[in-house]
């Protein structure tokens, strides 16, 4: 299954963070068992991520997987939870018994919380346990559904969240308003505009994304253009106008799209018509 192609959520319970954390976590994820058994059955598969530059945390409830962050496969026992940024493709080679417990960070997000950045993780796999008590894992996989994992989670980020929230409101900000601004069209001009806005050079507001997110504001910004206009065209291809992504047209978009998800659009034709 492959991100923006497939439904790949069908997977997944989803539920967003209490209003304290929403600036800072997407959304608590957990595999569905009963969907896993609806549509995976007995057969082994594989997920697909493509880039986001947004830390990623999977506690493992269930079986061990493969794991291809980048170039190089590598075995997650049921015992290792592990934490990305999601800075490169990733894919995860499942059992039908995979059982992932996830914590998706907005940039910016989990460095705020723990007082680690996010540019430290970099392309490696860190283990869950070198940042978080591993009797509060215990705990946690001890419990007996989704909610309460969620919940006892939530109570830990908002402790964290209270000792380490010690960032400048306004360095936060410039972090938050940018990723926003990526998030809408005109995005070639949107670096200046809010750099305007913010009153500050457009050198600061480079710098200072750089180091929260870990690449400069315009790889961000193609990756977060390349994301939404892909998942646009997939939903709808004969209404996609790849000017209302700032795209020049269809052979700019074919070539982002290249290197976004690593292969040509027409690798993924099958995928687009059964939708």
């Amino acid at each position: 299954m492959i991100e923006i192609f497939d439904n790949i959520r069908k997977l997944y319970r989803f539920n967003t963070p209490c209003n304290a954390l929403a600036d800072h976590i997407e959304f608590f994820s957990e595999s569905s068992l009963e969907a896993m058994d609806r549509y995976i059955g007995t057969d082994q598969f594989t997920v697909t991520l493509f880039p986001s530059y947004t830390p990623t945390i999977w506690l493992n409830l269930g079986s061990s997987y493969l794991l291809k962050n980048g170039n190089a496969w590598q075995a997650v026992d049921e015992r290792t939870d592990i934490l990305l940024l999601r800075s490169e493709i990733v894919e995860r080679r499942n059992l039908p018994t995979d059982n992932i417990f996830t914590v998706k960070f907005n940039p910016g997000g989990f460095e705020t919380i723990f007082g680690i950045s996010q540019t430290s993780i970099g392309s490696e796999i860190v283990l869950v346990e070198n940042i978080i008590p591993a009797a509060f894992i215990k705990k946690l996989k001890g419990l007996g559904c989704f909610e309460d994992r969620k919940a006892l989670f939530e109570n830990f980020f908002l402790q964290k969240l209270e000792k380490n929230n010690k960032r400048d409101g306004f360095y936060l900000q410039c972090i938050k308003e940018t990723v926003h601004a990526f998030a809408g069209v005109g995005l070639e001009s949107a670096i200046s505009e809010l750099a305007k806005k913010l009153y500050i050079s457009e050198k600061t507001l480079y710098r200072c994304f750089t180091k929260v997110v870990g690449t400069p504001p315009k790889n961000f910004q193609a990756i977060t253009r390349a994301r939404t206009a892909l998942t646009n065209y997939v939903a709808n291809p004969a209404h996609f106008y790849p000017c209302d992504h700032g795209y020049y047209d269809m052979s700019h978009f074919y070539k982002s799209v290249v290197k976004f998800t690593g292969q040509k659009l027409s690798q993924y034709y099958t995928a687009i018509q059964q939708r």
